[in-house]
């Protein structure tokens, strides 16, 4: 299944979050949850680019779900970040919320490519 990934509203919200995240932390000394967090952001667009360019729905749901799990490993480590001062609550919370908002976003994208799987068989 070949998806225009560029016109995906969750790409395209997970793109600018993590665009945000390396701005907010650019100056961040603590280099080891820095990357982490920048690793997790980056990982939930580019699964969502990857399995679009899948041959299957198979994987493509495999790599929304991927993605998926990438935006709770975010929401952990800005918990931390925040708990431990490297973000501030109020950056971390509304970096929470955004990731949050993008989790339901892939649920319910992984939920539309599942129905499409059981109208084909019908």
């Amino acid at each position: 299944m070949k998806s225009y990934f560029e016109k995906l509203e969750v790409w395209k919200k997970s793109c600018r979050l993590s665009v945000n995240l390396y701005k907010e932390l650019k100056s961040c000394k603590d280099f080891s949850l820095k990357d982490q967090i920048l690793r997790a952001a980056v990982s939930i667009p580019s699964n969502i680019a990857e399995g679009s360019e899948r041959n299957s729905k198979a994987d493509y749901k495999r790599f929304i779900s991927i993605a998926g799990g990438s935006a709770a490993e975010l929401r952990t480590q800005l918990y931390i970040a925040s708990e431990i001062g490297t973000l501030s609550s109020e950056k971390a919370n509304e970096f929470i919320k955004e990731a949050k908002a993008i989790s339901k976003m892939l649920q319910s994208f992984w939920d539309s490519i599942d129905s499409q799987n059981k109208i084909e068989k019908q």
